[in-house]
Parts: C-alpha cells; structure tokens; sequence
C-alpha cells in the first residue's frame, strides 16, 4: 500500500503500456523497424545487379592479370611473382588436382550472380569454391599453358559488409531513431498527461493548476476550455459557501427563539423533550453546514500534539453510551495544521462510525481510534465492527449530502460529515482512504503532514 499523504495508486502495465505515451511510443518504434527492414530489402534488390558485375568484373580482372603475369613472366621467376602476388595483393594461385577437397561458395542471389556472370568472360567451364583442402577463400579455377589452377582471393574482397557490421550500424540507428520516438512520444502526450493529471485533481475535489493556454490550436483551445471549467466551478462551490453559510447562520436566531419558546410552553415532559431533540438535530446540521462552508485558512497552521488531541478525543468517546472504544495511539506525534479542524475530523468520523458501526440498534459499537507514524508522516484512523459498503459504494461517501442509507443504518442527518473530513484533508495536503475491514465494518485513515 502507498503512504504518504502524495502518494499515488500504482499503475498496472501491459506490454505494450497502460498510457498513451507508451502506446505512441511502441507504435514509432514499430514503424521505424518496419521502415528500416523495408529499407534494406529494398537497398540489397537494387543494388545487388551492380553490386554483382563489379565483382564479376574484379575478379575477371584479377584472373586475367594473373595469368598474363604468369604466361609472360620467365618460368624461373613465377614462384617469386607468386610470392610477391601473395604477400602484396592476397592473390594465391595453387594447381588444380582431382583429388582436391572443395566446398561450394554460399549459395545466395549475389554469389551465383557473380558466377554467372565470370562464367561468361572466362568460359563456361570456370568453377568456384568456398574453400578448398580446408583452405576458406573465393575460389576460382582458369588454365594457363593447358594446366588447371585454382586462384584464390580473400572472401572479404568479395562479399559485401559483414554481417556483424550491418548488425552494429543497425543497431545504432534503430536507437537514435528510438530516442527520436521517446522526445516525440512526449511532445504528443504531454499535453494529454497535463491535462489528464488536472482532470484527476478536479475529480478528488482538488483546484488543479492553470493549464499553459499555449502550443498547437488544438491543445490551447482544450486547455482554455479546462481552465475555464476550473473557474466556472471554483465559482460555483463559492457561492454553494456563501449560500449555506447565509442560511445556516440565519436559521440560528428562529431556532433560539423556538427553543426558549420550548421552555416557556406548558408542555407535556414528553413533547417538550421530543421538540427539543428535534431542534438540537437541526442545530447539529446547521453547525455541519458552517463547517463545510469555512474557508480554507492555511495561515492558521501550526505544529501541534497530536498524541494529545486523540488521547482526548479517545476518552471523549469512550464516554458516550453504547460504546466501546480501543485506544492505540503512539506517544509524541507531532502534526502540522489547524488543531480545530483536525479534531473536528476526528469527531465526524466518531460520530459517523457511532451511528453507522453497529449491525443492530442494540449492539454496542466497538470502535478502534489509533494514531501512528507510517514513512514518516502522521496517520490516524477511526474504524467500526458494522456491515461495511459494497466497494463501489465507497467513493460515493465523500460527496456532499450523500447518505449510504442502503448499506448503512437510516440515522438522520445531512450528509456532510465525511464530506467535511474530505474537506478538511485536503485543506492540509493530506490524503484520506477509506476501506471495508476484513471480518466487516469501515476503516477510515487520514495522512497528515508531519
């Protein structure tokens, strides 16, 4: 599991990539294999005709040569010029016996197109060899005074590249070329992450950065049009503020009145005390409203006792009827934020987990409240032994005036309590999970900063 109130969700990836990024990416690299191989197909067709009549040519030229040096020079002196032509050129004349070992040259459109080729302008009879007696080389037989020779030139003078070589300038090439589809694979995606990652701030209820309203047509009209929703929104959850707030603090003064009117009724114990439940109820959703509509103030931040303040809030709990709650709270952690608001988190998720924790009304709710240190940050945690969620129900909790009244108990009330905790964690960085515990019953955990 991630920790860390930045943490992210590890993406799973396939083969061929989860993101856009990658599938642009291998998509190039595909294409510039694809391109290259058909590169090259195409580079050995056409070159191989001209390829082939030079080589035919050269070793035409080599032979004739040869045999004119031989047939001409003094019979006493051809081992020297034999020598000579070994040692200078890499010419090697050896007679041509029966009992000779030979093996074919390898047999592939360019070597039979060099022997057709000589075979024309030495005769037909012309015969060739990869090697003879062990003896590797391009072989070629010719006659000089009606005896048989074999001449044999170093096969590096007639192939083409080796094969290594095509291997290694290939290799470089294929890699420029994939560096090539990375930096493009990012120009073309970027944008779409960029944009992708604001989405998802804007999703979990964070104000994502301005988008850059620049680069092509398309991409700049996109991102004004986002940041445009950006502020349209911000727009909307302001005046959503300013609107509870108006009401809730002017419903407090009817409220007041109704419950001093209460008192002074001569009313039945039994009214009275129903009137006045139902009037606390509706102050407890006024103060929910307040609460949700408070404006951020990072200013008021501070380091503070955390290990106190749920020490606290642990004993508090304790305290109402028909719960039992376990303590586990780690000594001398330390969090930085607005002690208030953080005890107002720890308070909404008690009171949410009092009212839902339980699978009958007359059970008792266990409760577990702990604080700990996790990667270096302060965690804490309230959870419950009650029926739990189904898993897609879950992230539905943190909408405003959301009540899971399906899966839960039907207590009343408006909804806002986790959304508040929401509200809360993200006023200071933080990150909140919440999760079905395993043998039943929700577990809701809270990453501040340290």
């Amino acid at each position: 599991m991630a920790s860390g109130p930045d943490a992210r969700p590890a993406q799973r990836l396939t083969w061929l990539g989860s993101g856009l990024f990658w599938r642009t990416f291998f998509l190039l690299a595909f294409l510039i294999a694809a391109s290259m191989a058909a590169w090259v197909a195409s580079f050995r067709v056409v070159e191989r005709a001209p390829r082939g009549e030079q080589i035919a040519a050269q070793v035409v030229s080599v032979v004739t040569i040869t045999r004119a040096a031989l047939l001409h020079s003094a019979p006493m002196l051809r081992r020297e010029l034999l020598f000579d032509l070994a040692s200078t050129q890499g010419i090697r004349v050896y007679p041509k016996e029966i009992e000779d070992s030979t093996r074919p040259l390898p047999d592939n459109a360019l070597i039979r197109l060099v022997q057709e080729n000589v075979r024309k302008r030495l005769g037909a009879g012309t015969e060739f060899a990869g090697s003879v007696n062990g003896i590797r080389g391009f072989w070629v037989s010719f006659t000089l005074e009606d005896d048989d020779y074999w001449l044999m030139l170093d096969r590096e003078r007639i192939e083409r590249v080796a094969g290594i070589q095509w291997v290694g300038w290939a290799g470089v090439t294929l890699l420029l070329s994939l560096i090539g589809a990375v930096f493009i694979s990012r120009l073309i995606n970027q944008p779409l992450a960029r944009l992708s990652a604001a989405a998802r701030d804007v999703a979990r209820g964070r104000t994502p950065a301005g988008l850059p309203e620049s680069g092509p047509a398309e991409i700049r009209e996109a991102n004004q049009s986002f940041n445009q929703m950006v502020r349209d929104l911000q727009q909307v959850d302001s005046d959503r503020a300013v609107i509870l707030a108006g009401i809730s603090h002017d419903l407090r003064t009817p409220i007041a009145r109704m419950q001093l009117e209460v008192e002074m009724a001569g009313l039945g114990d039994k009214a009275r005390q129903g009137m006045q439940s139902d009037l606390a109820q509706m102050e407890a959703i006024i103060a929910q409203f307040l609460d949700y509509a408070r404006p951020a103030d990072p200013d008021r931040h501070r380091r503070f006792d955390l290990s106190a303040l749920m020490q606290r809030l642990a004993r508090d709990a304790a305290r109402l009827p028909n719960v039992k709650v376990d303590a586990r709270i780690a000594e001398q952690l330390q969090a930085t934020g607005n002690a208030t608001e953080v005890e107002r988190l720890v308070s909404n998720l008690v009171e949410n987990a009092r009212r839902y924790g339980r699978k009958s009304e007359a059970e008792t709710v266990e409760l577990e409240i702990a604080a700990s240190r996790i990667d270096g940050h302060p965690v804490l945690e309230v959870s419950d032994r009650g029926p739990g969620l189904p898993e897609d129900q879950i992230p539905q909790l943190l909408r405003p005036f959301t009540r899971m009244d399906t899966a839960r108990s039907q207590a009343n009330g408006a909804g806002l309590g986790l959304a508040i905790v929401d509200r809360v964690v993200q006023r200071h960085q933080g990150r909140l999970e919440i999760k079905n515990r395993e043998g039943g019953g929700l577990a809701v955990r809270v990453w501040l900063k340290g």
